[in-house]
């Protein structure tokens, strides 16, 4: 039989039994819908991640902090709860000269949380926020850029993040007061009231003014909330603090910043950081995990619209051995005139086969449509969300790559070409004579 004349009756079969075929599809069409808006889905997600990650994230940077040798912990208390660390491998000025020294990394830049506690005071208005000293006149070097004013720091300066204005409030504001406008704090000078208490547990206060030279451009980050001053403020704080000189030497730095020429060579750098002895962190790490658990969801959401589309299998076989029941004799007079076996075999699958692609189809265009119904109510959502919270709003959570439809059109067809693969076998093997005595 020509490829063309078993088309055309293939379609003509098809259209003999409009109803139950495009009954019959519509299990195939939920299917392949599941599997399009649930993977799309899941590679939004994973997109939108990703992006959020790369947001708040220098790709050339490496967070190091100070290793500990889980080996040489000493286990405390029964029953193996708790421990002691008993070596610590500390960022010293040694290290930062060892980590310097890696091919490929341009800068270190030590950094050291203010260690007693600071309340900000600007007129009437109070705040709190994460005080830190960097061992760089210019927070440039950190990857930084500055929304207004500068990010050069120098003695009895700081710069703040962009969110900083907005921790400020009102200590004897009254719950009826209108909301608080953020202060537009560039250019002003604050009063940094550290404190600390003594032996005898009375508290001790120590007022610096200090002025705000920069503000830091937004980056949905830990700078965020951050306010920077130069390292040797912060070490004269954290000694008056604790009442004794810091010897760095002996207690290192709280955190490193590693610089590195290019974002290829981030993952050996921070591999060597750790061998060190280090912790290090990198966005990088972070997304190929987040990579990684992304793939199993796409995986596991696919999974579920192929159940659905196993279902749907069950549909297809069952109409296509109703089919043979009902044209028994059909098949018996085909064979009789000259059919083969192979013909008929082909005329059953191509049934099979033309039922899984209508439903891919239809399944294609619900699904399609589905994400971008899924992206317009979420989006709106989010955007509202953003809007109220000082968030950032999503672009969108679903996304259908280009070779999603055409898998799933792809699926969908074999799955009803397999489905109908044992009513064909059954057809194909009909005995002529016994074919046409059927009732």
């Amino acid at each position: 039989m020509r490829f063309l004349d078993l088309v055309s009756l293939i379609l003509y079969n098809l259209s003999r039994r409009k109803g139950r075929v495009l009954l019959t599809a519509v299990g195939v069409v939920i299917g392949t819908a599941a599997v399009v808006v649930l993977v799309s889905l899941a590679v939004g997600l994973r997109e939108n991640a990703t992006q959020q990650l790369w947001g708040i994230n220098d790709l050339t940077s490496i967070q190091v902090y100070p290793g500990y040798d889980m080996d040489k912990m000493v286990m405390m208390g029964g029953g193996g709860m708790g421990g002691e660390i008993t070596e610590v491998k500390l960022l010293t000025p040694k290290a930062v000269k060892d980590i310097a020294a890696i091919p490929g990394v341009n800068k270190v830049i030590a950094q050291d949380y203010c260690q007693a506690s600071v309340n900000l005071i600007y007129g009437k208005l109070q705040a709190y926020g994460n005080v830190m000293g960097v061992d760089v006149t210019d927070l440039a070097d950190m990857g930084l850029t500055a929304a207004e004013g500068t990010t050069e720091l120098s003695k009895g300066t700081a710069v703040v993040g962009s969110w900083i204005n907005r921790n400020f409030y009102d200590p004897k504001a009254r719950p009826n007061d209108p909301p608080l406008e953020p202060p537009q704090l560039i250019g002003q000078t604050l009063k940094f009231v550290i404190s600390k208490w003594s032996s005898d547990g009375v508290e001790v206060k120590k007022t610096i003014n200090i002025k705000i030279v920069g503000v830091i451009e937004e980056t949905r980050g830990e700078a965020d909330g951050s306010i920077y001053m130069r390292l040797d403020d912060i070490t004269a704080w954290n000694e008056w603090a604790r009442g004794v000189r810091i010897n760095r030497n002996k207690e290192g730095y709280s955190n490193l910043i590693v610089k590195v020429e290019n974002p290829e060579m981030v993952i050996d750098i921070t591999d060597q950081i750790n061998n060190l002895g280090f912790m290090a962190y990198t966005p990088q790490s972070t997304v190929e995990g987040i990579n990684s658990f992304f793939t199993i969801l796409q995986v596991i959401f696919g999974g579920v619209g192929a159940i659905a589309l196993l279902v749907a299998a069950i549909g297809i076989a069952n109409t296509m051995a109703m089919a043979i029941l009902e044209r028994t004799r059909e098949i018996g007079l085909m064979k009789a005139i000259g059919a083969t076996n192979r013909d008929v075999m082909s005329i059953f699958l191509g049934e099979a086969a033309g039922i899984g692609l209508l439903g891919g189809l239809g399944g294609v265009l619900v699904g399609w449509g589905g994400s971008a119904i899924l992206n317009i109510v979420a989006v709106s959502y989010y955007a509202s969300q953003a809007s109220s919270n000082g968030g950032s709003p999503l672009s969108s959570v679903a996304s259908t790559p280009f070779w999603l439809p055409l898998f799933a059109l792809v699926f969908a067809t074999v799955i009803g070409l397999l489905s109908g693969l044992y009513p064909a076998l059954r057809a194909a093997t009909l005995v002529p004579v016994t074919a046409l005595k059927y009732e």
